[in-house]
């Protein structure tokens, strides 16, 4: 189970996961000073989509015997890791447009460190889908040699 390349890449995307729920996305500072951050913990849906990236990784992990729903489930979570790159920046997009409204100047903003581990997350999982095919294929291929 571990011993598979594809598991360590679902552990990582997994980690990288539970990284974005600690990590500041975005922060802005304001024109008098102060700091603004958002996190993935800031909007209930970003949270509950990176949950489930890492719910759906970690189980994937014990599907071994099962490559088929494992690679199905994997290409699953490669979508959600897309929707959740997209819905975190329109969240934080949201976020400053809150901020604008109420009447509050952003003088600077910058994405952090923690806005492209859902990057990582996206290729973690591609590489995990790439092992898992090609598992499926080496056994197609051994089965056809009996």
């Amino acid at each position: 189970m571990i011993q598979r390349i594809q598991s360590l890449y679902l552990l990582l995307a997994a980690a990288a996961g539970i990284g974005t729920w600690f990590m500041n996305i975005w922060k802005a500072t304001l024109s008098d000073g102060t700091l603004s951050y958002f996190k993935a913990q800031s909007s209930f849906v970003v949270f509950v989509v990176y949950m489930l990236i890492v719910a759906l990784a970690l189980f994937c992990i014990f599907l071994f015997k099962n490559r088929k729903l494992q690679f199905r489930l994997t290409v699953l979570n490669i979508f959600l890791a897309i929707a959740s790159i997209a819905l975190q920046y329109f969240e934080v997009l949201n976020t400053a447009n809150k901020l604008q409204e109420g009447g509050r100047h952003i003088s600077d903003a910058s994405y952090l460190p923690g806005a492209f581990l859902p990057i990582l997350i996206l290729i973690f999982l591609f590489l995990a889908a790439r092992g898992i095919y090609k598992d499926e294929k080496l056994i197609k291929s051994l089965d056809r040699l009996r």
